[in-house]
C-alpha cells in the first residue's frame, strides 16, 4: 500500500487548507484511514480518522470544529479540511491506513504511512 499526501504549504493564520492522501496498492474501501501530525520537537499527534467502512469518524477533541475528514472511494483519496488555521497547527501532516481497522487514535495500529506534507501557518 502506498500513501501520498499533498496540499500542504505556507498559509496565514485564519486561512483554510485541504490536504489530500491518495492510496494505491490495496482496495481502498477496506481501509481505515487516519490523519496525524507532528510538530518539531513533539510527538506524533492524532488528528482525525475514518473506520474502514467510513461509517464512523473520530476527531481529536482539541481540533473538533476546525477539521473535517472525508473520503472519496472513487478516487482512492481521503481529505482533511482545516479551517481557522493557527500557528500552532504548524506540523508535518501524515495519513495512515489500516486494513479493516477502526477509527483509532493510536498510531501504532496503522500499518501504512505516507511521507507527510508540511503545513506552516504564519501569524
Amino acid at each position: 500500500v502506498q500513501l501520498v499526501e499533498s496540499g500542504g504549504g505556507l498559509v496565514q493564520a485564519g486561512d483554510s487548507l485541504r490536504l489530500s492522501c491518495t492510496v494505491s496498492g490495496r482496495l481502498f474501501s477496506r481501509l481505515a484511514m487516519g490523519w496525524f501530525r507532528q510538530a518539531p520537537g513533539k510527538e506524533r499527534e492524532f488528528v482525525a480518522a475514518f473506520n474502514w467502512s467510513g461509517a464512523i469518524t473520530n476527531y481529536a477533541d482539541s481540533l473538533k470544529g476546525r477539521v473535517t475528514i472525508s473520503r472519496d472511494n472513487t478516487k482512492n483519496t481521503v481529505y482533511l479540511r482545516m479551517i481557522s488555521l493557527r500557528p500552532e497547527d504548524t506540523a508535518v501532516y501524515y495519513c495512515a491506513a489500516d486494513t479493516f481497522g477502526g477509527a483509532t487514535m493510536k498510531a501504532a495500529e496503522y500499518d501504512y504511512w505516507g511521507q507527510g506534507t508540511q503545513v506552516t501557518v504564519s501569524s
